[in-house]
């Protein structure tokens, strides 16, 4: 997740679902938009690497969206693990019926 910190949203594709990222090096990478949400008055968005190859991947990445004032979105990573920790069991609770958790 190091190299991936501080991407921005460069323009969604127009296949429903997939988002395509920029990280700081000016690398593209493709992301499945799994969900966003308001929760403790940020917004968080949770992406499935769409590009690593593994069909079985069961990790997933949560971010903050920023918008700044001219409208650009930025998605910046969680630092404290509490606050990640929290905004993963939110997903959770929200999606538990469309995916598998483990316990």
């Amino acid at each position: 997740m190091a190299d991936e910190k501080n991407m921005q949203n460069a323009a969604p594709e127009e296949e429903e679902g997939i988002v395509m990222l920029i990280n700081d090096d000016g690398e593209e990478h493709a992301f499945l938009h799994l969900d966003s949400f308001d929760y403790n008055g940020e917004t968080y968005v949770v992406l499935l690497p769409a590009d690593e190859g593994d069909e079985d991947c069961d990790e997933v990445l949560i971010y903050t969206l920023k918008i700044d004032e001219d409208g650009s979105e930025t998605l910046l990573p969680i630092e404290d693990e509490a606050e990640l920790d929290m905004a993963f069991d939110e997903f959770k609770n929200r999606m538990g019926d469309e995916y598998e958790f483990e316990s």
